[in-house]
């Protein structure tokens, strides 16, 4: 199956971004598996910039608008948008199939309370509801940003039947920041055998290096810092022949 992720920087312009995400989309060969970052549909901003205001539903201009791509495109689409509620928003991950319809939502389970920032205190965390999708023949398990510093989500993807993650993410720049990002995503296949395909946001605030990682941990695609796109063959195959050489999985007593 091809796995297009597609690196970009979001402004605070909901329309503006929408603009820029089907300018992208334009450049994508249709089918498969479609990855936006975090975020993609408007950026976190400052820490005092209001998220619940320009948060929207989930028949709101931007699942619309990856509603009519993943129907041109004859692909399934992945992307982060701010999900409305009565209080605080959700950061919430849709995916829309080839026929434009919703097929799931992820509301990110973990929310970065790190790194001198706290996103609880202006998003809700979701449900402690692990959440998998089929596209075509992977079952693909999603995470968002933070989530991938937590191996038990993971665990518990794999368990729900994930060939794959895909991470949608806007993972801040920083020290240690890109080290820290690569190797996470490494060491999620690495310890799933599952291949491992993550969008982030890029730009001056962000840390780009989108990737696309095997069932081995070996990093197949890698963007680097600004608006790129990154495409990757990926087969349920190669998952089940790294479980058979190395089945750590099967191996498990706790």
């Amino acid at each position: 199956m091809q796995v297009t992720l597609v690196q970009l920087a979001a402004t605070l312009d909901s329309a503006v971004n929408r603009d820029q995400v089907a300018a992208r989309l334009r450049d994508v060969e249709g089918g498969g598996l479609v990855v936006l970052p975090e975020g993609a549909m408007h950026d976190f901003g400052a820490p005092d910039h209001d998220l619940a205001a320009v948060a929207e539903p989930l028949d709101g201009p931007f699942v619309d608008l990856l509603a009519r791509e993943a129907r041109r495109l004859g692909s399934t689409i992945v992307a982060g948008m701010f999900e409305r509620t009565d209080g605080l928003p959700f950061n919430t991950l849709v995916v829309v199939g080839p026929d434009g319809d919703l097929a799931a939502t992820y509301r990110k389970i973990h929310l970065y309370d790190s790194f001198g920032y706290r996103e609880s205190d202006r998003l809700r965390a979701g449900e402690i509801e692990p959440v998998t999708v089929t596209v075509e023949d992977l079952t693909v398990g999603l995470m968002t940003c933070y989530d991938l510093r937590f191996p038990e989500l993971a665990r518990r993807l794999v368990d729900a039947g994930a060939d794959a993650f895909v991470v949608p993410a806007a993972w801040v720049a920083g020290e240690h920041k890109v080290d820290h990002w690569r190797t996470l995503l490494r060491a999620r296949a690495i310890e799933n055998t599952v291949w491992v395909a993550a969008a982030g946001q890029g730009g001056e605030r962000y840390s780009g290096h989108s990737l696309v990682a095997d069932p081995w941990g070996t990093i197949v695609e890698e963007a680097a810092g600004g608006d790129e796109l990154i495409t990757a063959q990926i087969a349920v195959d190669a998952v089940q022949h790294s479980r058979d050489v190395n089945p750590s999985l099967a191996n498990r007593r706790m």
